[in-house]
């Protein structure tokens, strides 16, 4: 059963980069993920820095903390489109459904791959584990990559605010005590 689209966050959302600043969202991609790739809520090691120009140094993805052997998981339902080695190191792209033309694509390395090319995954469906060759983190990571066509993407993006923060607290109306006074102005926009 398919999930029902989901609208991006354009003006709340921003991520936190373990190199300075929050980044904000991009609020061409939808957030469709249901799941971060290494669970339950991994440690950003290294943030997206995309570089100045397409051929300048940079760090076209994020970092997550991940030992090998860390189960990785599909983000978002589609299509396995490569699920083999670069330069030495595995690696899995899972072309995401329903996210536009050029389609989304995210990419997972080091990764010892679970699927195979042309295989169609579920949200947080294993797609192969973390392998310890290749990482370039010392106590091993994943590096998660988002692209758009030929268009490095900040792989965050995919993921809605209560991912991002699930101890975010939320409070919930109780039944039988009135809104006090007031309060209607003080309710954040739903959105629609």
């Amino acid at each position: 059963m398919a999930s029902p689209p989901v609208r991006a966050e354009t003006v709340t959302k921003s991520f936190p980069d373990p190199s300075g600043p929050s980044v904000p969202a991009d609020p061409s991609v939808p957030a469709v993920a249901r799941s971060w790739p290494v669970a339950p809520h991994p440690t950003v090691v290294r943030g997206w820095a995309p570089p100045a120009t397409p051929y300048r140094p940079g760090h076209r993805g994020v970092d997550l903390a991940a030992p090998p052997g860390t189960p990785v998981r599909a983000v978002a339902a589609g299509r396995v489109t490569f699920a083999g080695r670069v330069a030495g190191k595995g690696v899995v792209s899972v072309t995401a459904a329903d996210t536009g033309e050029p389609p989304l694509r995210t990419t997972y390395e080091p990764v010892r791959a679970s699927v195979e090319k042309g295989t169609e995954v579920a949200a947080g469906e294993v797609v192969g584990t973390v392998e310890a060759a290749g990482s370039h983190c010392p106590a091993g990571c994943l590096h998660w990559g988002l692209r758009r066509g030929e268009t490095y993407l900040n792989p965050l993006s995919l993921l809605p605010p209560w991912l991002l923060n699930p101890h975010r607290p939320v409070l919930l109306p109780v039944l039988g005590v009135p809104i006090p006074a007031g309060a209607e102005d003080r309710r954040p926009p739903t959105g629609d």
